[in-house]
């Protein structure tokens, strides 16, 4: 048998075993997105539907209901998001110093929120910050408040609410990542840091910080995609309100198709709003670091 032969029965063995897996693949994610493109160029009630092209994405620019869901959720991205990543990583910064002690306790506190309930913690959230919650009645007994804080019922505190709660779960995910890339970087570095009198602070941000950068990126495009995506939190603690100042994307989506009249096209456009917002943020992100 010649070797062009050979290498044509290899590379038809090799297609045989990987068929099923591309298969499954196509079926489990191209059809289902193709499918909703083509879902998104429809509308109306339910599963009856009439084509109306990009009619769906005319009525995005007159929908304020979905311009109020949309800088809703840019301003818990804007917000939160740099405030998670600053707080990991002084935290992983803490916690890989050698001279702390306890530090696997400490690790696995801060970790635990991470593998918690998502509506779990939600509902303990919202316990906790009602208007006669534990939150209100300790800062009444440590007198920093006079009167109790509507925690949920205004727009301004019911944004704070939620940017504690995602902040509380997900900053131990984000330290894991940066904890574990602090323990590969070369001891030799620091000590030669130390020898040249460089400060502790001046490493943190000289030395830390740029050799971390590739982590930074990875978390800083998870993050805001999780963000983009923000469900769970504003449907169980505020579902949206007071006056849809919590309103996300992803809680509109899901109004769209399951609480309000039926409109899985109207829906399926929204969502391909989150995907554009993330594909751009996620190309910045990586111009900014200048990474390919």
């Amino acid at each position: 048998m010649s070797k062009t032969k050979l290498h044509r029965l290899y590379d038809v063995n090799g297609w045989a075993f990987v068929s099923i897996a591309v298969g499954l693949i196509a079926l489990m994610m191209l059809y289902p997105i193709a499918n909703s493109l083509w879902l998104a160029m429809h509308s109306g009630r339910g599963v009856v539907t009439q084509f109306v092209g990009f009619g769906n994405i005319v009525r995005l620019f007159h929908d304020p209901l979905f311009k109020t869901a949309l800088s809703n959720t840019l301003i818990f991205l804007v917000v939160q998001v740099p405030i998670m990543i600053l707080l990991s990583l002084a935290l992983s910064s803490c916690l890989n110093s050698p001279k702390l002690r306890a530090k696997q306790w400490f690790r696995l506190a801060i970790f635990l929120p991470c593998v918690t309930s998502l509506v779990a913690y939600s509902i303990l959230f919202k316990s906790m910050f009602e208007l006669d919650g534990v939150i209100n009645s300790i800062l009444l007994a440590l007198h920093i408040i006079q009167d109790p804080i509507p925690w949920l019922a205004d727009p301004f505190w019911s944004k704070v609410t939620i940017i504690i709660a995602i902040t509380w779960r997900w900053t131990g995910y984000n330290m894991i990542f940066y904890l574990s890339a602090m323990q590969n970087i070369d001891k030799s570095v620091y000590e030669a840091a130390c020898i040249d009198g460089v400060h502790p602070i001046k490493q943190f941000f000289y030395i830390t910080v740029p050799l971390l950068k590739p982590v930074i990126l990875f978390t800083s495009i998870t993050s805001t995609i999780g963000t983009l995506q923000l469900f769970d939190e504003v449907m169980n603690i505020t579902a949206g309100g007071p006056a849809n100042s919590t309103l996300t994307l992803s809680l509109y989506i899901y109004n769209l198709s399951f609480s309000f009249v039926p409109n899985f096209g109207y829906a399926a456009t929204v969502s391909y709003v989150i995907v554009v917002f993330a594909a751009i943020l996620a190309l910045m992100q990586f111009k900014v670091a200048k990474d390919k």
